[in-house]
């Protein structure tokens, strides 16, 4: 007898999971995994938060021995690292699969790794590359690092995948972090030139909204030197394929910074980066690309 393979796998029971904290990404998880139909267990310090959840299906434990021991797949989206411990102090996490997308260090979630598996417990962390209202919306383009224990990421890769998409990058615990930290270090470093140039046009004649499209784009287009520096520090040759060699860009950072002057803008977003350009160049890497900065930065 033939069977629909569409409606089997609509009676899969859907793995049910427990979640420690519903701050606003905690919520929006919870939300999430509602609507997708898992049987979901939740906790909160402050019970209140839990209110709406229940309303919508989520049975609310009075306690977080009671949450964690309602299911084996436990979710910890708390405050910070420190309230992962305080939270669990006492709890049988004996056989749980823990996942922990508190923000963190690589550090602080390889000794957490540490921590859950002395106390019985398969660990994976997470790092969240998304804010709350992009959870659950799968054209926001929202997704988590997951690093640790493959085997638990394997198992419950469909539930996990259910608020954002999911990207595990080994085995390592502390990897989640270290991939999420360097996007976040990248952006901040785009944003801090971002906010540089809006300060140039500030007090002229040149509505933001008329360079936000300009400025849009042509961060765009020099996105492409992601690409050159990841490909140049592989090789070891930071001559390769160099568009606009270090001493070029130098000689030229005088013009940013006298017209940073000129417009009285402060100059201390860019100055950092220009003084490591210079200790490039002294160096003797007139020919190179801008990669070199890479290693100056290195301890």
């Amino acid at each position: 007898m033939e069977t629909n393979p569409v409606e089997n796998a609509s009676r899969t029971p859907l793995t049910p999971l427990t979640l420690l904290g519903l701050g606003a990404m905690g919520t929006a998880l919870a939300e999430a995994w509602l609507a997708a139909g898992h049987p979901l267990t939740v906790w909160n310090r402050t019970a209140a938060r839990a209110e709406a959840l229940a309303a919508r299906g989520a049975t609310v434990a009075a306690t977080v021995t009671e949450a964690v021991a309602a299911n084996r797949l436990v979710v910890v989206c708390l405050l910070d690292d420190a309230s992962v411990p305080a939270a669990l102090d006492g709890v049988d996490l004996t056989g749980k699969d823990l996942v922990n997308l508190v923000t963190s260090t690589p550090g602080q979630a390889r000794a957490r790794a540490a921590w859950a598996e002395e106390r019985g417990a398969r660990y994976l962390d997470g790092g969240i590359m998304a804010v709350p209202p992009m959870i659950g919306v799968p054209a926001a383009g929202a997704y988590v690092f997951y690093s640790g224990s493959s085997e638990l990421f394997q198992e419950h890769a469909g539930a996990l995948a259910v608020p954002a998409g999911t990207r595990y990058v080994g085995a390592d615990a502390g990897f989640a972090a270290l991939h999420d930290v360097a996007l976040l270090s990248g952006m901040y470093g785009m944003l801090a030139g971002i906010a540089h140039a809006f300060a140039l046009v500030r007090g002229e004649a040149v509505a933001p909204s008329g360079l936000a499209p300009l400025l849009g784009d042509w961060l765009t287009a020099m996105s492409g030197s992601v690409a050159r520096t990841a490909a140049q520090l592989e090789s070891g040759d930071y001559t390769r394929d160099v568009v606009s060699n270090l001493a070029m860009q130098v000689a030229g950072k005088e013009t940013l910074l006298r017209t940073a002057e000129e417009q009285r803008v402060s100059a201390e977003l860019l100055e950092p980066y220009f003084r490591l350009m210079e200790r490039r160049l002294e160096a003797g890497g007139g020919e190179e690309d801008l990669t070199g900065v890479v290693d100056l930065l290195r301890r």
